[in-house]
Parts: structure tokens; C-alpha cells; sequence
């Protein structure tokens, strides 16, 4: 029964009923305190705002609260995140007699998954009042029984615990009998009835007491049992124990049915009086008799139940010992279990993350994790060794505190190698045989700017058409970072050219891309090569880069029309006037036209052809040499006057051209005569200056050719065998003949091709390339340098480009001379 509580006191009682403590638990799980007993609705706390979670999002992400078999007893709104009381809670029910009570419950995010650990303590309230099993008892005492004599009552039982739970008993007041109270533990209290004086059944033979057990709360609630005496005649030795306290030890999972132990007690009375049965004690319930039983003739405590060390370690049994006397006596003794642990649980492993991923150039000995290890063993069966399964670049090193270790790194990382390490943990407890239990954790390895970008080649070769249009790509370089994001984002620039060129006036380049854009139009008749760096930078802090050199070479296009050398008059005009003879013979030679084209290969191959002539019978024209000769002699008929106009035009694929007009007199042979001694008056004259400035200026283009082959011929020497130089110098490419068509030859490679620009006379073993649009022969594979160096190239070609233009230069001094020689005849 309850008794009714104070009205102050019910006010004290609801306010630590609405009272809730919260804090965070270690771990990351999250702790509430209530009462039980509250009223469903009761708020317990805020969840989603202990858990860091916008309430607006717990419906859409699909919160609730998990658990096995409590979870009904509460509920979360998914409004504001608030956790509710939803149902009747009773400490009692859910934890019986245990001290610590605790709801485990898992608070469950789907979307994205997220599992919180919250544990509830149900705190003990005052609400049972102590109990005895019967509300009478009858205690029949002989009447022989001598003062001091103790018999054991049946003790109340309060389910509360702590400070609620049972705390004394009171007997009322009478003179025989005295109250005393053994303490088997802390809510194990026992009533012992202590015989004051002796009985005297004739003068009383019932006596009446009324036992009170009060328990600890404010104010204590009591509860009470009728005692009857009833003074006996017979019988006055009571069943005796061979011990009054028996201890044994037993391992846990013992199969059910196993002897523990045997108790023995005797009686010295004789018949029944002196047979003794057993029983369990009043004070044996609940987990105890569902675990243990008693031969109730022969004393034997037996396994009834499954045995857990880690559920309850000790066990007190309380046996009675009953004869069968008309009015039976019984004594009483305690059994004492205690449990041994066997190695039955695996270890637990608990991971806490100092730092989900770490950079690639953390320092050795970087904390990543701390890794707790529990066993609920005991002795060696719960102590725990950890260890890393696989040998990465992560340790596992003990700190202070026992079973916590720590993830450290013990080697450099590479994202770019490794961008992910999962750790594979192993705990073992040292109980035989051990019991392994394994996590795995995951480390995100993060990308610092560690690497430079790198270009696709290095240097990059670049052939440019001259007459390109301005402001339009030429030319695209590429280089790769092989670090992440803003590490890996890739800007160019121009860097400085050959001799520290300025290039921004005339080059850009698009920072983003890598796209190469020309400024201005080159023109290959001014500049046939060039190099300047582009400079590859990422956008990491600090930044790294890294410059490639861009070697250029501009390709000739036919943009120059020829040039008429001879015959020219003083003033400039191409129309010149030839005296001959008119005795000549077929064959003569009238004059030669000469011609010069600026460009190089086919575009500066010239031929020529009499676009106009008065009698064609009369006069030819050689195609290549530009020498116009008599085919037959004159006659009589033929005039005197004859114009020829003469079309000179080069090969190109848009063929350019350019005209002479010559006029031929033909005279007697006495005015032939008189103008022959003048012009060889002239002609000695003129050749005299000539010679000496052929002389000199062969003399100084022999000694720099002497010195320049000295030159190649000591580089080759200290490198491998170089084909190409043997078709450098070939006679075939360079025209010295004077027929009147300047040759020119530039060399090229790129790859594994090289090309060679030439003038009008191939090199035998050379083609053309397919489609295009220059003079550009490419070198057969049997002709190609076996091993060789951009800078033998560049040295051989710019020799070669020398000697020409030198020779260009004599043989346009020479036909200048002639020139003014003419004009003076």
C-alpha cells in the first residue's frame, strides 16, 4: 500500500519531475536525466539543437528515434526537434533492482545517414512503499526456548532503490521479544525476532507484535506485517547449519543442472522433529531463483539458468532448514556465489576523429584519430592489444591513458599517389583462445602545391607561314598540374625571347588556354627564325611554375614578284636597246636578261618565256638562263628595229611576274665596228674595277667558307654522325652558276622530318610534301641525321643563308657594273 504524501512535498516532487538534465555525453553521444513516472507529453529535450540539426530539416531528412524495444516510451516532434515523453515509465519495470538505470535509444538521419547515440537515466522516485510477502505470520516458539534466541522474519522488499529503497524496521512495543536487524547488503535488509525472557504459554499463550519496514524517502513511506506468537510445548531444537556462511565460485556458462555447492544442517530431536528439509529463504527472488535451485531433501544448489559474469558477479542465497516437527523449527545460513568470468565477449572498438582527412605534407607523427578499446571480460580475457592490420603510412601509438591509442602518421604522403587510406584496426583481447574484433576508418588525403606544371613537350617546334593575319592563334602550348583544383588551375604568359627580346609587341598568349596569338605579320624575307619562352603558372599558394622554349620558323610564301637585274637603264626603266651586227650567225647571243626573286624554293624559281617578239623566226629565248639568241641569220628583208618583250615569272602556285623590253638594232657592220671599240673601251675599263672587287670580296667569302667548314668539321668530330651536313653543302642547292635564278636552301626539322627550302634545282633523293603551299622538300628517311642538335642546325643553316646572301650581294654588284657599263656604250 502507499500512504498519502504532503501536499509541500508533492510540489518538491513535480518540480524534480519537470527538472532535466542534459549535457553531452564523452564520445559524442548525448545524455538526458528524467524521473520516472512523468507525464507522457513531458519535454525531455531538445534533440536536433543538442545535435547541431536545423528542426525545419528533420522532416525531410527523415529523422525518428531507434530502438529495440523501448523507443514507444518516446517520441520526437518534427517540428522544433523536441523529445517527448509518449508512455507510462516505470524504473522498476524497465531495470528492476539495478542502481543505474539507462534507455539507449538512436537517433536515425536518413538523408544523408547520420546515427547519434542518446541515453536517457531514469531516476528513482519514492513510489513504492516496502512490502512484506503476507500481510499475517504465524511464529509458533516452544515454549522451552531460552531467552536470546533469534528468529529470522520474512523481510519486506521495495523495489526502489538508493536512498528510497528499504532503510529499517520497527516492531511494537512488548516485553518479551526485541527487534534486530541484519544487513545482508545495502537493500538486503533481514528482521531477526530476539527472544527477551522466557515464555510461559499458561500465562500467555498468543502474542500479538506488528512489524514496520520504513524506507529512506521524504517522507518515508512504511510498510507493515501482523506477527502472531504462538508459545508451543514441543519441539525445542531447531535444524543447525555445518556452516553459517558458505562460499563457492563457479565459472560462468556452467550447463544447467551442475551441483555448485551442498549445504548440511541436523536436528537433535528425534523422530520428524529431527528430519530436515530445505528450502530457499523468503529473501531469494527475482534473478536469483530463476538462476539457482535446491534439492530440498538433500541440500544440493543446482544451475537452473544461464550464468553471465557480466550481468551480476555475486549471488546471495539464503537456505532455510525446516524439520518436520508437529511444530517445525528452522535455521537458516547464507551461500555466498560468487562468478567467475570466462572469455566470452569480443572487444569493442570506439573511433574518434581528430581530422577526417589530412594534407599531403603533414608533418610525421600527425594525430588522425584516437581509438578506444573496451572488453566487458575481466583479468587477461579484458585486456585489449590494438594494432594497425596492414603496414601503411599510418602507426598506432599508446597514449597515457590505458586502451586509448592514437593514428599518427609515420611516413610522408602522396595525394597524387595515394589519395585515400582506409585503416584497417585489429583488436585482441589476451584471454585463451583470444577474441578479435576489426574497424576500419577512412583518411582523405588533401592536396597542397607540390607540383609544377609540366608542358607536353619541351621545346616545342612552331612552322609559321609568313603573311599571317594578325590578332589569329598561330601556335598552342599545353602544360598539366598534376595537384587539385585552384593547385591545378594552369595560367601562361610570354616569357623573354633570344637575347632578351622584348615580345610583348608583336606575340600574346591566352592565359587560359595556352593559345598562341602573332601581333603583326612576319615576313620571311626579314626574319626566318626566332625562339622566346612561355612561362606555365598554377594558382597555388605559393604558386610554382615552369617556362618552355617556342622555336619559330617562318615559311616563305610567294609575296615577292621578280626582280629585272638587266638589262636596266640609268633611270631605272627595264627597256634596253641592243646593237648587233648584221652579219651575225645563229646562235648569236643578242643579251642576257637577268633576274633576281627575294623568295626562296619554288616561289623564287624563275623562268622566262618572250611574251611579245616582232619576228619570232628570228629570235629565241633559253627558259631558264634568260639568254636571247639569233635562230637564223638576218636577211636582207628583216628589219633593222625589233622589239622583244620578254615575261619573267616565278613557280609559285599563284605565279608572280615581271617584264623586260628589249629593242635590237641591227647595224652594218661598220657602225657594228665603231660601237664594238667603244663598248670594249667600256667593256676593259669596267671589267678592270670589276675584277678587283670580285677579287677582294671572293678572297673574304673563301677565308670565312675555309673557316666555317674548319668549324663544322671540329663540331661533328665530338658528335655522332650527321647525314645532313653531307646535303648541306650540296652545289644543288645553292646556284652559283650567274644563269640569272638566285637559289636559296634553308633548312628545317621537326620531329623526325626535317625540310630543306631550295631554289630551282632540286636535290636528287628529295620530294615535295603533299598539299603545300611553300617550296618545302622533305629529307627521304635514308637521309636523315642519325643524332642531332637544334644548335648544328642553326649553324649550319645560317652559314649557308650567309654564303648565299654574299653571293647574291657579288652577283648584284656584278650586274649593277654591267648595267652602268651598258649605259656608258
Amino acid at each position: 500500500f502507499r500512504q498519502k504524501i504532503p501536499l509541500g512535498n508533492i510540489r518538491t516532487f513535480l518540480r524534480a519531475m519537470v527538472f532535466v538534465f542534459l549535457f553531452k555525453m564523452s564520445y559524442g553521444a548525448i545524455r538526458y536525466s528524467i524521473q520516472e513516472e512523468i507525464k507522457p507529453g513531458t519535454f525531455v529535450g531538445n534533440i536536433a539543437g543538442d545535435l547541431g540539426i536545423q528542426p525545419k530539416t528533420l522532416l525531410d531528412r527523415r529523422f525518428r528515434m531507434v530502438s529495440a524495444d523501448k523507443s514507444e516510451l518516446f517520441q520526437v516532434n518534427e517540428k522544433d526537434g523536441a523529445l517527448l515523453v509518449s508512455g507510462r515509465i516505470d524504473r522498476e519495470e524497465l531495470c528492476q533492482e539495478n542502481p543505474d538505470c539507462y534507455i539507449n535509444l538512436k537517433a536515425v538521419i536518413e538523408d544523408p545517414l547520420e546515427i547519434h547515440h542518446v541515453a536517457i537515466e531514469i531516476v528513482d522516485v519514492n513510489d513504492h512503499s516496502p512490502n512484506f510477502a503476507d500481510r499475517q505470520r504465524r511464529l509458533e516458539i516452544p515454549e522451552s526456548t531460552v531467552p536470546g534466541t533469534r528468529f529470522q522474519l520474512a523481510g519486506a522488499h521495495d523495489p526502489d532503490v538508493g536512498i528510497n529503497a528499504l532503510r529499517s524496521y520497527k516492531i511494537s512495543r512488548n516485553e518479551h521479544f526485541e527487534l534486530k536487524v541484519e544487513d545482508r547488503s545495502e537493500n538486503n535488509k533481514i528482521p531477526v525476532l530476539v527472544l527477551l525472557k522466557p515464555l510461559d504459554r499458561e500465562r500467555t499463550a498468543v502474542h500479538e507484535l506488528l512489524l514496520t519496514a520504513l524506507d529512506g524517502g521524504n517522507p518515508p513511506l512504511t510498510g507493515i506485517i501482523n506477527i502472531t506468537v504462538v508459545v508451543l510445548d514441543i519441539n525445542d531444537n531447531v535444524p543447525v547449519f555445518d556452516q553459517q556462511k558458505y562460499s563457492v565460485s563457479l565459472q560462468e556458462n556452467l550447463p544447467i543442472g551442475t551441483v555448485i555447492i551442498k549445504v548440511n544442517a541436523t536436528d537433535l530431536d528425534f523422530g520428524d522433529n529431527g528430519v530436515v528439509e530445505y528450502s530457499f529463504g523468503e529473501t531469494v527472488r527475482g534473478r536469483g531463483s530463476e538462476l539457482f535451485e535446491l534439492d530440498r531433501n538433500s541440500g544440493e544448489i543446482r544451475v537452473k539458468g544461464l550464468i553471465d559474469f557480466e550481468e551480476k558477479r555475486t549471488y546471495d542465497i539464503n537456505v532455510q532448514a525446516t524439520d518436520k516437527g508437529h511444530f517445525p523449527l528452522s535455521s537458516h545460513c547464507d551461500v555466498f556465489v560468487r562468478v567467475e568470468d570466462v572469455n566470452d565477449n569480443q572487444p569493442a572498438i570506439e573511433v574518434t576523429f581528430l581530422l577526417n582527412s589530412i594534407p599531403e605534407n603533414a608533418k610525421l607523427g600527425t594525430v588522425v584519430a584516437l581509438i578506444g578499446v573496451t572488453d566487458k571480460d575481466s583479468g587477461l580475457n579484458g585486456q585489449v592489444t590494438c594494432a594497425i592490420e596492414e603496414n601503411l603510412a599510418f602507426v598506432l601509438k599508446p597514449t597515457s591513458q590505458s586502451n586509448i591509442y592514437s593514428v599518427i602518421t609515420n611516413a610522408y604522403l602522396d595525394r597524387e599517389t595515394v589519395p585515400e587510406y582506409v585503416i584497417k584496426i585489429m583488436a585482441r583481447d589476451l584471454g585463451s583462445p583470444a577474441l578479435l574484433t576489426y574497424e576500419s576508418i577512412t583518411v582523405q588525403v588533401t592536396d597542397v602545391n607540390d607540383n609544377k606544371p609540366t608542358f607536353s613537350q619541351n621545346p616545342y617546334t612552331m612552322y609559321l607561314t609568313e603573311n599571317n593575319v594578325p590578332g589569329v592563334s598561330i601556335y598552342s602550348v599545353t602544360a598539366v598540374d598534376y595537384d587539385k583544383n585552384e593547385n591545378a588551375q594552369v595560367s601562361y604568359m610570354i616569357g623573354k625571347g633570344l637575347n632578351n627580346i622584348k615580345l610583348a609587341s608583336f606575340l600574346n598568349v591566352n592565359s587560359e588556354n595556352g593559345n598562341i596569338y602573332a601581333l603583326k605579320s612576319f615576313d620571311f624575307e626579314r626574319e626566318k627564325t626566332f625562339q622566346f619562352q612561355v612561362i606555365a603558372k598554377d594558382s597555388g599558394t605559393p604558386s610554382l611554375s615552369s617556362n618552355v622554349t617556342v622555336n619559330v620558323f617562318i615559311l616563305d610564301q610567294n609575296d615577292n614578284a621578280p626582280v629585272i637585274l638587266s638589262p636596266v637603264n640609268s633611270n631605272g626603266s627595264t627597256e634596253f636597246v641592243e646593237e648587233i651586227p648584221r652579219n651575225v650567225i645563229a646562235g648569236h647571243l643578242v643579251t642576257k636578261v637577268r633576274a633576281f626573286d627575294p623568295d626562296i624554293g619554288y616561289n623564287g624559281w624563275l623562268s622566262f618565256s618572250l611574251l611579245q617578239v616582232t619576228d619570232p623566226t628570228l629570235f629565241g629565248l633559253e627558259r631558264y638562263t634568260g639568254q636571247i639568241r639569233t635562230l637564223r641569220p638576218f636577211m636582207e628583208s628583216d628589219k633593222t628595229d625589233h622589239k622583244l618583250i620578254v615575261l619573267v615569272k616565278d613557280n609559285g602556285n599563284v605565279s608572280l611576274s615581271a617584264t623586260a623590253t628589249v629593242i635590237v638594232k641591227v647595224v652594218e657592220t661598220k657602225e657594228a665596228s665603231a660601237a664594238t671599240d667603244i663598248k670594249n673601251s667600256l667593256k676593259n675599263e669596267d671589267q678592270n674595277n670589276i675584277t678587283f672587287y670580285l677579287m677582294i670580296s671572293l678572297g673574304s667569302v673563301s677565308a670565312l667558307f675555309i673557316m666555317s667548314i674548319i668549324g663544322l668539321i671540329a663540331m661533328q668530330c665530338s658528335k655522332p654522325q650527321d647525314y645532313t651536313s653531307k646535303y648541306s653543302h650540296d652545289s644543288n642547292f645553292v646556284d652559283t652558276s650567274g644563269n640569272g635564278t638566285l637559289c636559296h636552301s634553308i633548312q628545317y626539322r621537326s620531329g623526325n622530318k626535317e625540310y630543306m627550302l631550295v631554289g630551282p634545282r632540286m636535290s636528287i633523293g628529295s620530294t615535295i610534301v603533299p598539299n603545300s603551299n611553300v617550296n618545302t622538300l622533305v629529307v627521304s628517311e635514308h637521309r636523315r641525321r642519325v643524332s642531332g642538335e637544334v644548335s648544328s642546325r642553326w649553324i649550319l643553316s645560317s652559314l649557308i643563308v650567309f654564303v648565299h646572301k654574299f653571293f647574291s650581294v657579288i652577283e648584284f654588284c656584278c650586274i649593277h657594273l654591267g648595267g652602268l657599263r651598258r649605259v656608258a656604250r
